[in-house]
């Protein structure tokens, strides 16, 4: 069965549009060019999927569209085109989140797949040395959380298939590439094999480090319940996603924390 998210929001393929229910409010898609995102890649002069990826920020029904306000938290709906980039999958260029002028903190992040296969890869420090490296692999209904900091991309593990998933973020987020952007990408290359694996390869331009591939996990230490989907757990609880927007509630959880 598809995933259902509770939200009322649907990405039409053909037209590379969302489609809201009534009670929905939502903006029109932004397109991320593949022109856009060429420095952060393997082979910045590959061909691929143009756009590559659409986004759609503050989305909501609008019963609750007061409150997403007051606890400056903001859900977002992004869909990614089938395909390749070069030798690489379908994925965005890597950034780290601004720090927030209401919280003082680089926000942390709250995912969730909706539809396809997708790898959140995210790497401790944007900087000479990354630190701890993780590619965390997900489907339909998973949550993946990056921590305060953590650079980090979102990849569509199926070059056969476009690929959906939401995420609940600081309102006043903002994205920060130049540290990423100056080592022409993240610590860790995907790669696409004939049969269309993933192997990963280290980007030169960083200290040797090592990558943890694994699945999607809970997070019972956040009070996220990992079966609940987001938006229905801000519903039913909205303190049990406020940490997103308010990462000092766990500021002492954040500093051993691992995606």
């Amino acid at each position: 069965m598809p995933f259902d998210s509770g939200l009322g929001v649907r990405w039409e393929n053909n037209a590379k549009v969302f489609e809201y229910d009534q009670e929905v409010f939502g903006p029109e898609p932004e397109y991320r060019r593949l022109n856009s995102i060429r420095v952060s890649l393997r082979d910045p002069e590959c061909e691929g999927p143009d756009p590559v990826y659409s986004i759609a920020m503050d989305i909501g029904r609008r019963e609750h569209r007061a409150e997403l306000h007051r606890r400056m938290l903001l859900f977002g709906v992004v869909a990614y085109s089938a395909g390749r980039l070069g030798q690489e999958p379908v994925r965005s260029q890597g950034h780290i989140h601004a720090v927030s002028q209401h919280s003082g903190w680089s926000a942390p992040e709250l995912f969730e797949i909706w539809q396809g296969r997708a790898i959140v890869y995210a790497q401790q420090y944007a900087a000479d040395d990354p630190g701890d490296c993780f590619a965390v692999e997900a489907g339909p209904g998973d949550q993946v959380v990056v921590p305060p900091s953590w650079a980090h991309c979102v990849i569509n593990a199926d070059p056969d298939a476009s690929m959906v998933f939401a995420a609940c973020c600081d309102r006043q987020y903002g994205f920060v590439y130049d540290e990423v952007r100056a080592r022409c990408g993240l610590a860790w290359f995907p790669v696409l094999d004939r049969n269309n694996e993933i192997s990963w390869e280290p980007n030169p331009r960083y200290k040797a480090s090592s990558l943890v591939r694994r699945q999607a996990r809970s997070y019972e230490e956040l009070g996220i319940s990992g079966t609940i989907p987001i938006y229905e757990q801000f519903v039913g609880n909205p303190d049990s996603v406020q940490w997103v927007s308010a990462p000092a509630y766990f500021a002492d959880l954040w500093e051993s924390f691992k995606p």
